[in-house]
């Protein structure tokens, strides 16, 4: 029997939910035969205050990363972070930044040393990483400057959000909306479309990746006369991944892409901007969507919502995405390298 993936898994916001979901997702899961095993790289202090807090029986073990799994079924294994936390729940201080900094940073470096499998990000503050000087636009970004530094290799990071109902893939990321149809062209299309194909094959299983893309335009720019982005940029990149062998489609109206017998024909629908593709999986499965980054040379997932500062501290914050995104690292982490290909 396989055994189960060892997973690395990040702080993120301390003054956020991330570390109460971390308790429960141990609850939910330390017991389970086949669950996905994972440390948190955290403050062991903080946690177990938390738990206190919570009323949540979590013992907490500090360990290395290769007692882990030794742990895992009695306790919830922290890998000590040596950042003390600062903010309070739901008033985030900025001197956490470092720390939540470092806590990527140790586990693309375990992954990388082969002491964990796969890395599993908890939500960070962009804003509030940005007042300590963090430079990324966000998570995705950073993870690929992490790979260069690691692997030395020049990685091109691409968003995919997972649910059970629906994959997508946004072209452009964290932009505003305003300068999406001058970063959208045929060179962008065309490599996103080649990452895509490529990593669900070798991440997914999928042998033969469907590939379905929105138009930037309504109607798909009906022809020309709603937006000539799709006759002169979409198209193109499309024909172009048929060309490499890539079964790639439209490019499609979105109104009409995501209902249930449209979903039925492609594996990934790839829009052209960020709320055209996450407001329907989010729709679709809000507690259940994991995001993944593809591209890099390691297996990041991490749940689809933020910090949520609002709820922080009130004991209620709802695991199910994070429980998710541990299951997903899980399996693509024990995905053979170039078993579909």
């Amino acid at each position: 029997m396989e055994r189960p993936a060892l997973l690395a898994l990040t702080r993120g916001d301390p003054s956020g939910v991330g570390p109460e979901l971390a308790l429960k997702a141990w609850l939910a899961l330390h017991a389970e035969e086949a669950a996905p095993i994972f440390f948190i790289i955290a403050d062991p202090d903080h946690l177990a205050g938390l738990a206190r807090r919570f009323d949540l029986p979590v013992p907490i073990e500090t360990v290395e990363a290769s007692e882990a799994a030794g742990v895992f079924g009695r306790a919830l294994p922290v890998l000590p972070l040596g950042h003390p936390v600062k903010g309070v729940l739901g008033r985030p201080d900025a001197t956490d930044s470092e720390g939540t900094i470092r806590s990527i940073e140790i586990g693309v470096e375990r992954v990388h040393s082969g002491q964990a499998d796969a890395i599993v990000t908890s939500p960070i503050a962009k804003e509030v990483l940005k007042r300590a000087g963090f430079k990324h636009p966000g998570h995705t970004e950073f993870l690929g400057q992490l790979a260069q530094r690691f692997y030395g290799e020049a990685a091109r990071p691409v968003m995919l959000l997972w649910s059970p109902e629906l994959m997508v893939v946004p072209a452009t990321i964290h932009v505003p909306l305003k300068r999406v149809p001058q970063l959208v062209d045929i060179a962008l299309l065309v490599e996103t479309g080649k990452i895509v194909a490529r990593d669900l094959q070798r991440r997914f299983a999928i042998k033969a990746p469907r590939l379905a893309f929105a138009g930037l335009n309504p109607h798909a720019g009906e022809g020309g006369h709603m937006g000539r982005e799709e006759i002169a940029v979409i198209a193109p990149a499309v024909a172009e991944l048929k060309r490499l062998g890539i079964d790639a489609r439209g490019p499609y109206p979105a109104d009409t892409l995501f209902h249930a017998a449209a979903r039925a024909n492609y594996d990934v629908a790839i829009g052209m901007y960020h709320d055209q593709v996450l407001v329907p999986i989010k729709t679709l499965a809000f507690d259940k969507a994991v995001n993944v980054t593809l591209g890099l040379p390691f297996v990041r997932c991490s749940p689809d919502h933020g910090t949520a500062f609002d709820i922080a501290g009130e004991g209620r914050a709802d695991p199910s995405s994070l429980i998710a995104a541990l299951r997903l690292a899980g399996r693509m982490a024990r995905v053979p390298t170039g078993a579909a290909a």
